[in-house]
């Protein structure tokens, strides 16, 4: 399957993520997380610990400053309201699933291929002045140098970091990898994005 084609697919279901009522959010959490588990246990691991601490702001943010009834009848003034703990809830659920849906992505798609898919996706922008070519080859070097960088896999004292921003400018070359766009999947593709324009349009 085109890399594009898988994009447009991950961007979908991310993008139907933010409308599903809680209940079905629950479920479709349940599965990002039982897949991303089974499939990409280690990066979504490091992908949550990253998040954390926005986690902890939306809880706090919404729990303790949205109007409604205490959740604590002993200390009213103190504590979270039963309506900002709901909403809490669906804003965390609905980052807890991007982000295990983030770490199957990145972890079952290899770099050239995700950075083939963008450029695949951002080829109609050329009508508007802007390089496919060069956002790729942009985003590509930057997820590169993340991925080979030290930096957030432990303490390292500031020697390192130098020694990391002289070795970014040497590596191996870079390839935009590019794939052959099927008619079926340009033909899928349209019916997907007919069918969430109708489902926003409903």
């Amino acid at each position: 399957m085109h890399s594009g084609f898988i994009l447009l697919l991950w961007l979908a279901a991310v993008a139907t993520l933010q409308f599903l009522s809680p209940t079905a959010l629950a479920v479709a959490l349940a599965g990002c997380a039982l897949a991303a588990l089974a499939l990409a246990r280690a990066r979504t691991g490091q992908l949550v610990r990253r998040v954390r601490v926005l986690l902890l702001a939306i809880t706090i943010l919404f729990a303790w400053f949205t109007p409604g009834e205490a959740a604590l009848l002993d200390w009213p003034r103190l504590g979270p309201t039963r309506e900002g703990l709901a909403l809490a809830a669906v804003h965390a659920a609905r980052l807890l699933a991007v982000v295990c849906a983030v770490g199957i992505l990145l972890e079952r798609l290899p770099l050239a291929r995700l950075v083939g898919g963008l450029y695949a996706l951002a080829r109609p922008l050329r009508g508007v002045g802007l390089a496919p070519e060069r956002l790729a080859l942009r985003l590509l070097l930057v997820l590169r140098y993340v991925e080979s960088s030290p930096r957030g896999s432990g303490p390292v004292d500031w020697k390192r970091w130098l020694a990391d921003e002289r070795e970014a400018d040497v590596g191996a070359p870079v390839v935009l990898q590019r794939e052959p766009l099927g008619v079926a999947e340009v033909v899928l593709a349209c019916a997907l994005f007919a069918a969430l324009l109708w489902w926003s349009l409903k």
